[in-house]
């Protein structure tokens, strides 16, 4: 078979399971995970802010050169930041700019990588007692550990230290999975595998939502500002479940949620509606928790917002009452925030609403 037919029988390989991947909100949500392949010296990878859903309707994988982007990694050069600097312009019909983590992607030696945001996994990630939790369950696979850091450069180098191991399998602090294999068959394998070992115990027993009641807390406005009903009703567990609600109050548990919803979760006081909880705080929040009522969603919100609300109320109910949580700290929050490559993802988003809109 001539080498470029191969080629493209694997990236279409790659397509289909990233769009299978997309397609399941249990393993990745909106524009979050990336998937990639190495054939021919170039690492093709999804795009920044495009979904693994779009993978077979929309040209969403950028060809990146990935020897030079090692090498600024290991040089520590902040140019390893902008890996758009290093995509292969001439192979990039759509002009995109590669993932964010497109670091990690190139620095792994698999020719195939899968970085998911599997809620199963999140909802291990996010404890301090991860590894106790994981090693049984992992047993007999070449996996790591790797503490949180931010994606980009300081997790590529985070998981740099782990290379001589070779891990097939790294289960991110606070961030979410990632395997890695010499065929796409092979990781999708790995992936179901995996999966399957880290799935958590049946969610908890949940009442239905008070769908009156925030209707017309989202009919009473908020200024110039309105809300909704969230485009899942799954959404709702986050502020139906008291468990899950009292680990919502602690923070911010990963990534996606801080870029794509803001800082922490807002949970409305007693008696308050939408209007009142804006008036408190002074902004309207991306979302609002009413204890025992469900969620509302700012209207403006586009669908990734929608997708990762839905994913923090199926995080919470994968985390068991009292268990030992780690959140964000301040500081890492405003490395996201302030962040031009996540500021790039989130203007892609707007954009889409406008299109929408």
């Amino acid at each position: 078979m001539p080498q470029s037919v191969s080629r493209q029988a694997e990236l279409d390989a790659l397509k289909a399971l990233s769009a299978r991947i997309g397609s399941d909100p249990l393993t990745t949500q909106g524009a979050g995970g990336n998937t990639s392949l190495k054939v021919d010296g170039t690492l093709w990878i999804k795009a920044s802010g495009t979904w693994l859903a779009h993978a077979l309707e929309r040209d969403i994988m950028v060809p990146v050169a990935f020897e030079p982007l090692l090498d600024a990694v290991a040089a520590i050069d902040p140019v390893a930041e902008r890996a758009h600097e290093f995509t292969i312009a001439a192979q990039n019909a759509s002009g995109l700019r590669p993932s964010i983590e497109t670091t990690v992607h190139a620095l792994l030696p698999q020719r195939v990588v899968l970085h998911v945001h599997c809620v199963d996994t999140i909802a291990l990630a996010v404890r301090t007692d991860c590894v106790e939790q994981v090693s049984p369950r992992l047993e007999g696979l070449n996996w790591a550990y790797v503490p949180y850091a931010r994606p980009g450069l300081p997790l590529a180098l985070a998981i740099a230290e782990h290379r001589g191991q070779r891990p097939d399998v790294l289960v991110l602090a606070n961030h979410g999975l990632v395997v890695a294999a010499e065929t796409v068959d092979a990781a999708e394998a790995l992936l179901l595998d995996v999966k399957q070992r880290l799935r958590a115990e049946p969610r908890r027993p949940k009442t239905a939502a008070d769908i009156r009641w925030l209707a017309g807390s989202a009919a009473k406005g908020t200024g110039d500002v309105s809300y909704r009903l969230p485009q899942s009703e799954v959404t709702h567990d986050a502020a139906l479940d008291p468990a899950s609600l009292e680990i919502a109050a602690l923070g911010s548990l990963y990534p996606d949620h801080v870029i794509f919803l803001g800082q922490g979760s807002t949970i409305a006081g007693a008696g308050e509606d939408a209007s009142a909880v804006a008036r408190r705080l002074g902004f309207a929040p991306a979302s609002i928790l009413f204890a025992g009522k469900g969620v509302l969603m700012r209207a403006d919100m586009p669908p990734g917002a929608d997708a990762m609300a839905r994913c923090l109320a199926d995080v919470l109910a994968r985390i068991p009452a009292g268990a030992p949580v780690r959140v964000l700290t301040a500081g890492e929050i405003l490395q996201l925030t302030d962040w031009d490559a996540e500021k790039y993802r989130q203007e892609l988003a707007r954009k889409a609403v406008r299109k929408i809109a």
